[in-house]
């Protein structure tokens, strides 16, 4: 099978983790003997029809039994350039960012097949709607690559961070200018609490395992995430996560002892986190959770998709 994905994840020095998800994605396939090749292009409102124009002539040079194409907006592109069969995965703020999310939701009807990273993409979330109910839709995320997110020393990670080795942190993995994943929260239960809190947004990939792993506990306090890959790689380190019930983290965190899933509430938050902050080394057990959101099982998914959708675009014999 010889697939094209199309992304505009792109890493950036403000955000070098960017669209890790879907390359790890291409490389378990590549892994799994599928033919994957890549078309990028920036992120921006301007560079959408150049990419369209560059998409349609290369479509006319090669042959691809299909194209997967990760984000709303980016699909219009790929549709334009008559991409055929044409699979989609949404991501989360393609569906429901206020001005984005309608023109994803319009796409969605247009896709061979409609995927989302999580069921929660597909019903109202903080307000905002979901994809729409299109026949044929499935739900293949974007896992974690188990390889680099794992159990490290905390005492080893912090060392090579830099950190202090006693102190309790706490870690905020995501970027505190998106709006949306709610920095206010965490610092406020970091405050209540009396730690330091850490931030993400301009660390590293191979460096994000290391924070994870010398936190004490990780914090998502999102308004709304689309899949919520930070929730399943601090389970996949075996250390505490505290989230609101967005994207995947009501199914990943259920039944896991030392984790939260609630609404954010300050008291509420800082009484679940006291047990990890007393403790030195606080884990918890979520390496099989992980594992069964892993990029690797992930990726098997994707491929099973591709090959039905192919098998129902087969004339009968």
């Amino acid at each position: 099978m010889r697939v094209l994905v199309v992304t505009n994840f792109l890493p950036d020095e403000a955000a070098p983790q960017r669209g890790r998800w879907v390359f790890d994605q291409v490389d378990e396939m590549l892994e799994r003997g599928l033919e994957v090749e890549l078309f990028t292009f920036p992120r921006g409102v301007s560079h959408y029809l150049p990419a369209a124009l560059r998409l349609r002539r290369r479509l006319r040079r090669e042959a691809f039994d299909l194209v997967h194409v990760h984000y709303g907006l980016t699909a219009w592109s790929a549709l334009l350039a008559g991409a055929s069969p044409l699979v989609v995965t949404f991501h989360g703020t393609d569906v429901r960012h206020r001005i984005v999310g309608p023109l994803s939701r319009r796409l969605a009807w247009r896709a061979d097949l409609v995927a989302a990273v999580s069921r929660g993409l597909y019903g109202v979330e903080d307000g905002r709607a979901g994809l729409p109910p299109v026949p044929g839709a499935t739900v293949l995320p974007c896992g974690p690559d188990l390889g680099r997110f794992r159990p490290l020393p905390r005492a080893e990670a912090r060392r090579r961070l830099g950190l202090a080795p006693d102190r309790p942190y706490l870690l905020f993995p995501a970027n505190p200018a998106r709006t949306e994943k709610r920095v206010d929260r965490a610092a406020a239960v970091a405050a209540e609490s009396g730690v330091e809190l850490l931030t993400g947004g301009s660390i590293e990939p191979e460096l994000m395992p290391l924070w994870v792993n010398a936190a004490n506990a990780v914090l998502v306090t999102s308004d709304y995430e689309g899949f919520g890959l930070a929730c399943v790689e601090a389970l996949a380190c075996e250390v505490p996560v505290l989230s609101t019930p967005v994207g995947i983290a009501p199914f990943a965190l259920a039944g896991v002892g030392g984790t939260l899933c609630a609404p954010f509430e300050v008291a509420a938050w800082r009484e679940a986190l006291r047990p990890h902050l007393d403790d030195p080394d606080p884990r918890v057990a979520g390496t099989a959770r992980a594992a069964a959101l892993s990029a690797a099982r992930m990726a098997e998914r994707t491929i099973a998709a591709y090959e039905g959708l192919l098998a129902r675009g087969r004339p009968a014999t």
